[in-house]
């Protein structure tokens, strides 16, 4: 979504429409889509204001706001599935709002004890016959 149109563009346009213009030739002169110069106008004429809508949000809500308390949950119940930690965590989460929440605080969730044989043969050194 774009960001929302300056006030004086919005002024300007309505100041137009009031002095008698065409809403098709303000539209065509000020880049303005019809619809949105329409739906400027209405508002306009019901609250006098042209100003851009207050608590503009972008993107969805944030299910994690304390990214601290995050930190500290992720360190504790680290032993566990994501699936079990979404359900541990206070508010209902899925399991891949987990994993990136996991992966923005740069939590890792691979761990091994012992070394993969794949690994073993990559990281040995060739024998040298004398």
């Amino acid at each position: 979504m774009t960001a929302p149109d300056s006030l004086d563009l919005r002024q300007q346009a309505i100041a137009a429409l009031e002095a008698g213009h065409f809403k098709a030739a303000v539209s065509r002169l000020m880049g303005i889509g019809t619809t949105t110069l329409t739906e400027w106008h209405h508002r306009y004429r019901a609250s006098g204001e042209v100003a851009a809508k207050p608590s503009y949000q972008r993107g969805h809500s944030h299910k994690i706001t304390d990214w601290q308390a995050f930190r500290a949950f992720a360190a504790t119940h680290g032993d566990k599935t994501q699936a079990e930690m979404a359900q541990l965590w206070p508010e209902a989460m899925s399991e891949d709002t987990m994993g990136r929440a996991l992966k923005r605080i740069g939590f890792t969730r691979k761990k091994r004890a012992i070394s993969t044989p794949k690994e073993t043969l990559k990281t040995a050194k060739p024998m040298t016959v004398n």
